[in-house]
């Protein structure tokens, strides 16, 4: 078989390294030496395996952070470390137990790594323990589905880089979430987790990038395949194709595949049974079909205008938006709002809903005109804008949001929206070369629209075309599952809600079944013309190693989702459960990797923090070294790797009464500020000191007994909430020692009332007591040895929803 390789017309051979920035220190490069990415493409779906090469060039051993992006659709379902003549594999355990995990494998000298999701597609992995001179491999193994585009096209995308996000909201105090260059916020509690350094501009490339797609038909019609942002090579065996990346690219945006075939005629039913028989898998392709008819809409157009949008993503987006308002009819109404730290809407067209005459849109494409990239990107004040105007109607309502994503206070966003979507229908349009898929496809999802990614200006029109199709009349609305002769659990579909069906467009659902893996499933609705919609389809029998996979990735999507905007109390447990049953990796669960060999003397290792590139096309060459020099390491002067930073710039421009916005407004002003006298010539440390936290300055040092019961304290924070860990932890951790520094402060005459209760009650505690007597135990003992150190109550961890 041939299959066309067409690149990009802008596509370009990378440009040789160059520039100031580059290594030329005593230590060595930066602990991740390569990243392989190898991806089997068979049919609609894909297995990848992801190798992570980290290196140690210090002489002492070495904790490594790498934060990096992943398929927001990928199920991650194995993790494996190899080190010397060790090969470990990874577990999936609770969070929390999976830190704990790793941390005691640390302090006790042992090698380990945790890999954690952060957002669907934002993942941190640390590995620590790596001695001078060793090289650690980490191997992560994905599924994932090839997501439709149109009805003859399906996507593979392999993201490569995390861009810089806005982050809101007032920072907050104590510890830390991460190792990244933000602050921890109210509104983004995990800011420092999404946050990597940002490399200078000009560095040599760091890591040795090699990314390979197998691709096999399997009986499908391929006719093409197009590389969107980087060349590749092919080899041709048969019906499959090998596309290989060219050598010594970078990891500063994207890989995309387009692959093109043979619509399907009808819809289908795969069945796959797991290998006990008694459960499996489905998968329903429904197929648009029928014609839509126009009906009076309102359509609120979000335009994202921060200084993140600059370049040829400002002249997209506007391309975008004056696409859309000239495709509203005499009878539709309609609204534009751009944004980025305040609201803006085209002169003379007031504050509501106007109609689509032509002196009306021609008053909102000569806005759209005059937009430039500014400011910081505060999305939630015109998304609740948006859905204020849409509130009150009863026509056909629409908001499309025109962004590239780059903010951390998804979960905010999501929260609050949530219960302003009813009855609106959310399209997003996601425009660069490292989009922020994951909070673009989540938030489609919640709307009940699509979402459509634009990472060119080539791609636009294309792109602008279906846009156009799905903000029409859909084909069916109110789309209903109906079994016959397949039991299937309707708590187990995926998506959660099946939302609408658009012209061109094929929708997926999947689902669990039990029984004998026959009969078949219709999806039901209404038709634009208000008539009934319906379509059938029989099952069929496969086998799929990897659907189970593929379905408990989404449906744990669904779930965390409904976690987010306030599902009932017992959707975390049903999360870590699904999880851990079905070996997929969440924001509940790590993989976590513990060599049981020791391999240091159990100190504290040298930690660094990865730099990352700066995505391509963010033209901020100026503003990126504040970035890169706010925190490259814990415990390191950034200047010893990057160097002096570049003469002084122009920052980027302010928002209307505010501060000069870094980082082209991806960050706010207090996101990676240079230190004074940055680039100035030091003397060399002789050991590294770690920065004494804020909260912990002008504090009293404490007695030795109130040490000690601090760090049993802060163990005790970290255990799992589960009955049987806290009966554990409270009789063989807490009490032994409690009762020793009870003893000992009584000899020196010290005052122990709270704590002699406390003891006394833990040795009349029974073990078997139900669950509610030890947490009411669990309970009153951190707050008595929190009174007692003076210890600040904890932050909720970061990957749980307030209460």
């Amino acid at each position: 078989m041939t299959v066309r390789i067409l690149p990009l017309p802008e596509t370009a051979p990378p440009v040789p390294d160059r520039g100031f920035g580059a290594l030329s220190t005593d230590k060595g490069n930066l602990p991740l030496d390569s990243v392989d990415v190898h991806a089997s493409i068979t049919g609609l779906a894909a297995g990848i395996d992801v190798v992570q090469g980290f290196r140690n060039p210090f002489d002492t051993p070495l904790e490594a952070t790498y934060i990096f992006p992943l398929p927001d659709r990928a199920a991650v379902t194995a993790l494996r470390m190899e080190a010397a003549d060790r090969v470990i594999e990874g577990e999936l355990k609770e969070r929390g137990q999976a830190r704990q995990d790793y941390d005691t494998a640390i302090a006790a000298g042992q090698r380990a790594a945790i890999a954690e999701e952060d957002r669907p597609d934002v993942f941190t992995m640390r590995v620590g323990n790596i001695l001078p001179g060793e090289r650690v491999t980490i191997r992560l193994t994905l599924h994932q589905p090839l997501p439709h585009e149109s009805a003859s096209s399906a996507t593979f995308r392999f993201p490569l880089v995390v861009a810089p996000r806005y982050i809101p909201g007032a920072p907050l105090g104590g510890d830390r979430a991460g190792s990244g260059v933000a602050d921890d916020t109210h509104a983004v509690p995990d800011a420092s987790r999404i946050s990597p350094p940002v490399l200078l501009p000009g560095f040599p490339n760091p890591v040795r990038l090699a990314v390979t797609v197998d691709i096999d038909p399997a009986g499908l019609p391929l006719t093409q395949v197009r590389s969107a942002l980087h060349v590749v090579a092919e080899d041709g065996d048969g019906d499959r194709t090998t596309l290989r990346l060219q050598p010594g690219e970078r990891l500063d945006r994207d890989f995309i595949l387009r692959l093109d075939f043979a619509p399907q005629e009808s819809a289908a039913l795969t069945l796959i049974p797991d290998e006990s028989g008694e459960e499996g898998t489905f998968s329903l392709t429904v197929l648009p079909s029928g014609e839509a008819r126009p009906s009076p809409r309102d359509v609120v157009l979000v335009l994202d205008r921060s200084g993140s949008m600059h370049g040829w993503k400002m002249v997209a987006a506007r391309r975008a938006a004056a696409r859309i308002v000239d495709t509203l009819r005499v009878e539709d109404r309609f609204a534009v709002l751009s944004f980025d730290t305040v609201i803006e809407r085209p002169r003379d067209l007031g504050t509501g809903l106007v109609d689509g005459t032509d002196r009306n849109r021609f008053r909102a494409v000569e806005h759209l005109a005059s937009l430039g990239a500014r400011g910081g990107t505060e999305m939630l004040a015109p998304l609740d804008e948006g859905c204020r105007l849409l509130a009150d109607s009863t026509r056909d309502r629409v908001l499309v949001l025109i962004t590239d994503g780059q903010v951390g206070n998804e979960d905010q966003l999501l929260a609050h929206l949530e219960p302003r979507l009813h009855n609106v229908r959310v399209h997003t349009v996601g425009i660069d070369q490292a989009v922020n898929a994951g909070f673009l496809n989540r938030l489609a999802a919640i709307g009940g629209g699509r979402c459509e990614l634009v990472e060119s200006e080539d791609r636009l029109d294309e792109a602008m075309e279906h846009i156009h199709h799905r903000i029409t009349a859909p084909i069916a609305t109110g789309l209903t599952l109906h079994a016959d002769g397949l039991a299937i659990a309707s708590e187990t579909v995926a998506p959660a809600r099946l939302g609408a069906l658009f012209p061109g467009v094929p929708l997926v659902i999947a689902g669990r079944f039990s029984g004998t893996p026959s009969g078949s499933l219709s999806v039901r609705g209404t038709a634009s013309d208000g008539t009934p919609w319906e379509q059938h389809a029989s099952g069929v029998v496969a086998k799929d190693a990897a659907a189970a996979s593929i379905w408990a990735r989404a449906h744990l999507r669904d779930l965390e989702d409904r976690y987010t905007v306030g599902g009932p109390d017992d959707l975390e447990q049903r999360i870590v459960a699904t999880s851990l049953r079905f070996g997929v990796l969440c924001r509940f669960t790590a993989f976590v990797a513990v060599d049981s060999r020791v391999s240091t003397d159990g100190g504290t290792p040298h930690q660094v923090v990865q730099p990352v590139e700066m995505p391509q096309g963010w033209g901020a060459p100026m503003a990126a070294p504040r970035v890169a020099h706010a925190a490259f390491m814990a415990d390191e002067d950034p200047a010893d790797f990057f160097g002096a930073p570049p003469p002084g710039g122009p920052p980027m421009p302010a928002a209307p009464g505010g501060p000069p916005q870094p980082m082209g407004g991806a960050a706010p002003p207090s996101y990676g500020a240079p230190r004074p006298g940055a680039g100035r010539p030091r003397a060399k440390r002789k050991a590294p000191s770690r920065p004494v936290p804020e909260q912990t300055r002008g504090v009293p040092a404490l007695t030795g007994f109130q040490q000690e019961l601090t760090n049993v304290l802060d163990r005790l924070r970290q255990v799992p909430e589960a009955r049987d860990e806290r009966v554990r932890h409270l009789l063989r951790d807490l009490l032994p020692i409690l009762g020793s520094v009870v003893l000992r402060m009584e000899e020196q005459g010290l005052d122990t009332t709270f704590l002699a209760a406390l003891c006394d009650d833990l040795r009349r505690m029974p073990p078997t007591a139900d669950e509610a007597i030890i947490n009411a135990h669990w309970t009153r003992a951190l707050q008595v040895l929190a009174d007692f150190t003076g210890a600040p109550q904890p932050r909720r961890p970061f990957w749980k929803r307030p209460k």
